[in-house]
């Protein structure tokens, strides 16, 4: 799907309220649907997988799809698969720090215990959730144990959740999503690519909450694309839903906060095309932006606790 500058220009200059407004109930419906049929097919398939790549919105659409679930009566439960990372030995913590471990391999996950444990959820069984511990590059006792009930749901959310190498689960126990920018956005002769999108939502995000200056987080562009192209996108045909997370409204919201910052970065060829839509833009205020909104998930002040 491809939309213009123009197009978002207008429906701002009009209604910036009822735009954002009408925009977020679009993407509640659309999920509310994926539910729907998630609710249909409950018994068979109580486990919930979904995937994306960094800055697809993939943390705030599972959180949207767990409140729509709970609220038809389906409690339900979020996990998230960085917590089955497996620990690093001395060894490995010394060649991380030289940047020589691949952080984003799939090699990473601790297969044979997500695998027993999906299992014992799809059962009933008693589990204690894994937590890891990113400072020390461990895992540790959570202490929390969980059991699934009858009718209730999980959710599984993590960037190898649709990769059959790490899931091995048969497919007919699971549900799986894919969730990702797909719009495109035109301006003359600009098609400004999804990953532009999801870009400048890390460096929202990253400045944010991260202290990580944009040009930090371009640094990691290519690295991070290296990683998505290798072990994400070559699975997303696997899913069952694939979701499009964009929101029409969402880069004249990033606008006002990050243009400055980003024309000082014109030695950067990689983010001409983005400085020019943004230019062409005109921008929505920060008030406009409301808590149930994804875009809070870069931004701040959601209605979710991340």
């Amino acid at each position: 799907m491809n939309i213009e500058v123009n197009r978002i220009n207008r429906r701002i200059e009009r209604d910036p309220a009822g735009y954002v407004r009408s925009v977020n109930e679009d993407y509640i419906y659309r999920l509310r649907k994926i539910t729907e049929d998630i609710i249909a097919h409950r018994n068979e398939k109580p486990v919930i997988l979904i995937s994306g790549p960094s800055g697809s919105g993939k943390t705030t659409t599972s959180f949207i799809i767990e409140q729509l679930l709970d609220e038809n009566g389906h409690e339900t439960h979020t996990l998230s698969m960085d917590n089955y990372f497996r620990p690093l030995s001395e060894e490995e913590k010394s060649l991380a720090a030289l940047g020589k471990v691949d952080l984003e391999s799939p090699d990473r996950v601790d297969k044979e215990l997500l695998n027993s444990q999906i299992e014992a959820i799809n059962a009933g069984e008693e589990i204690e959730i894994p937590k890891y511990n990113f400072k020390t590059s461990s895992r540790e006792s959570s202490g929390k144990k969980f059991r699934r009930s009858e009718g209730e749901l999980v959710i599984f959310e993590g960037i190898h959740s649709l990769n059959p190498h790490v899931i091995t689960v048969p497919d007919e126990q699971l549900c799986k999503i894919y969730v990702s920018v797909r719009t495109r956005i035109t301006c003359g002769d600009i098609v400004l690519h999804p990953s532009k999108v999801r870009l400048l939502r890390r460096m929202i995000r990253d400045s944010n909450f991260r202290k990580r200056s944009l040009r930090e987080t371009m640094n990691m562009f290519a690295s991070v694309e290296e990683g998505e192209n290798k072990y994400i996108m070559p699975y997303k045909y696997r899913s069952d839903y694939d979701i499009d997370t964009f929101m029409e409204y969402e880069l004249s919201a990033y606008r006002d906060s990050i243009i400055d910052q980003l024309r000082e970065m014109n030695d950067v060829p990689e983010l001409r095309d983005t400085i020019e839509v943004l230019d062409q833009l005109s921008p929505i205020a920060p008030e406009y932006i409301t808590p149930d909104s994804l875009i809070c998930e870069f931004m701040g002040n959601g209605q979710f606790k991340y």
